[in-house]
């Protein structure tokens, strides 16, 4: 689908581009959604430029993600997309500076777009260029990004708490806890990981921006991508903090795991140290050998009972005065 947004913020569909068809004067931005090959013809014919396919926005080498081809500049982003589900994923997504347009083209829909969309109306008319709108896009793109990356923290703050515990309900745990807040860890570190692939990538596209002549002329423009230029080196730097929790976070989960399965073994341990000894005694005087000194003993099954217990309580209390238990 592509939709045609003009200068006085009213949208135009454009669901069938016939070779007669002809862009408004007033476009300003031309937003192309999971567009067809034809479509893809289409804008090509009518912007005398060629566009770049969902294939060639894959590739990771700069000089083909960020270049300047007859006049028109060409930059590929990948932004965070499907944040709020279990699995995010990075979506390529192609912004193009031809004249006073801006194109994009992408085949997915962030959120960040449907934001930008909303709030567009609010930009003044003479400030509906396409480097001003590509800028306004970037700022909203980046606040999206550090909205998530606030939703993050706070996730892992709370997960944090669930792993260690409070301190002031001691509240048992249920039968592998730990081992489901794992899952949750990963989830996290996931997310954080595409987070900061695609604060690197607006990083290197905010680079190249800032230093194209109509980014130059453009003094709002230019002011605005230097502060956003500054929000994604912050935001990378609170993402690798963060990275550093997370880790942590792993390591102490296993660490407690590892604990938790210490204690268990402690305990079958101890309970058979403790149950050596009635074992002996219970072995000596089961034999059958017919000349033994306490065969005929007439309290001699009462007295080994004794001698069970008293062998199990002292090795009981003795370790815990060691404190082993």
């Amino acid at each position: 689908m592509i939709t045609a947004y003009c200068s006085d913020s009213k949208p135009l569909e454009l669901p069938d581009l016939s070779a007669a068809a002809r862009l408004p004067d007033n476009a300003v931005w031309i937003d192309m959604v999971d567009p067809t090959r034809e479509e893809e013809a289409n804008i090509e014919r009518l912007l005398g430029l060629e566009v770049p396919t969902r294939e060639d926005m894959k590739d990771i080498e700069p000089s083909s993600r960020l270049y300047i081809e007859n006049g028109s500049v060409f930059l590929t982003a990948s932004l965070l997309w499907r944040a709020d589900s279990d699995l995010p994923t990075l979506t390529d997504v192609a912004f193009i500076l031809t004249g006073q347009r801006l194109v994009t083209i992408r085949y997915a829909q962030p959120k960040s777009f449907a934001l930008f969309i909303a709030a567009l109306q609010r930009i003044p008319q003479e400030r509906r260029t396409g480097v001003a709108l590509l800028a306004k896009l970037l700022e909203t793109i980046v606040d999206r990004t550090a909205e998530i990356l606030e939703q993050t923290v706070a996730s892992i703050d709370i997960l944090s708490v669930h792993v260690f515990g409070d301190r002031v309900k001691k509240i048992r745990r249920p039968a592998n806890y730990l081992e489901e807040k794992l899952k949750d860890i990963a989830g996290y570190h996931r997310t954080l990981s595409k987070l900061r692939d695609s604060l690197s990538s607006l990083s290197r596209v905010l680079t190249f921006l800032n230093a194209i002549p109509a980014m130059q002329q453009d003094r709002e423009a230019k002011e605005l991508c230097r502060n956003v230029a500054r929000d994604v080196q912050s935001l990378s730097e609170h993402a690798s903090f963060v990275a550093g929790n997370i880790t942590f976070l792993l390591d102490a989960s296993l660490g407690l795991i590892n604990i938790e399965q210490n204690a268990i073994i402690k305990i079958f341990s101890i309970a058979s140290v403790v149950f050596l000894p009635p074992t002996l005694v219970a072995s000596v005087y089961g034999m059958n050998f017919e000349l033994m000194p306490e065969l005929h003993f007439a309290y001699g099954y009462p007295a080994s009972l004794m001698l069970m217990v008293v062998s199990a309580v002292i090795p009981f209390f003795f370790f815990r005065w060691k404190g082993w238990l």
